[in-house]
């Protein structure tokens, strides 16, 4: 059974995540919110936001951080290049840039970025920004209680390293396709990691987003003790 010492985590859908800490701070990963199509209306509407961690500026990604930055001025962290995209955007939310291997604290949440193999930019009507590099994320929550979203990112081997580093207690792996890892990639993922619990994400948005939970669970069949939690937009654990 998994134990999140008190941590609530709530899927928005696509690769949208809000972390509610004990506390009653709140982040969010990804946030594509108010014009995520997979997200349910009781969502859309963000009460509270203290932090937003992002991967990459793909606009499925990046979504609706600026209004969110706008109406809730939360600290924001993000790959330095576009901690400095946004800082030119003139909001009063405080910019946290890292870079991968680094970490840093923020309110209740102390996070690690770490590599991911996609691509990354930024668009601003219809013009393109460099947007740094893509990235994954390890966010450990009060309790020791420890993620791992690996953003957007295809299968690599040092996937190990993260698992034997780190050691989360959940990871959130892309199982889409195309873009992204498919369900063969993410069941190979998990056993580079080593976890026993995984939320699946970044599938069925769209429509050429093929993978599905069906098959990623038909992967890792043989992976003793796992827990697949295929939350649905709107679920919570």
């Amino acid at each position: 059974m998994l134990d999140l010492k008190g941590n609530r985590i709530t899927y928005f859908g696509h690769s949208t995540f809000s972390l509610t800490t004990p506390s009653g701070q709140v982040g969010i990963i990804d946030p594509w919110v108010m014009t995520n199509p997979a997200c349910p209306s009781t969502l859309r509407s963000v009460a509270k936001l203290d932090v937003i961690f992002l991967t990459h500026g793909h606009s499925d990604h990046f979504g609706d951080l600026l209004a969110l930055a706008k109406q809730h001025k939360p600290k924001i962290v993000a790959i330095f290049e576009t901690c400095l995209f946004i800082d030119g955007k003139g909001f009063e939310s405080e910019t946290c840039p890292m870079g991968k291997g680094g970490s840093q604290n923020v309110g209740d949440f102390e996070v690690t970025m770490t590599h991911a193999f996609h691509s990354n930019s930024i668009d601003e009507g219809g013009v393109r920004h460099y947007g740094g590099e893509p990235a994954g994320l390890l966010i450990r929550m009060p309790g020791g209680f420890t993620i791992y979203h690996a953003g957007d990112t295809a299968l690599f081997g040092d996937m190990k390293l993260i698992g034997e580093l780190y050691k989360p207690d959940l990871a959130m792996l892309p199982i889409g396709d195309r873009f992204t890892m498919g369900p063969r990639e993410a069941a190979y993922a998990i056993r580079l990691l080593g976890v026993k619990h995984v939320i699946p994400m970044h599938y069925a948005t769209f429509p050429f987003l093929t993978g599905t939970v069906d098959g990623f669970r038909q992967e890792s069949r043989d992976i003793a003790g796992l827990e697949i939690h295929a939350l649905k937009p709107g679920e919570h654990l």
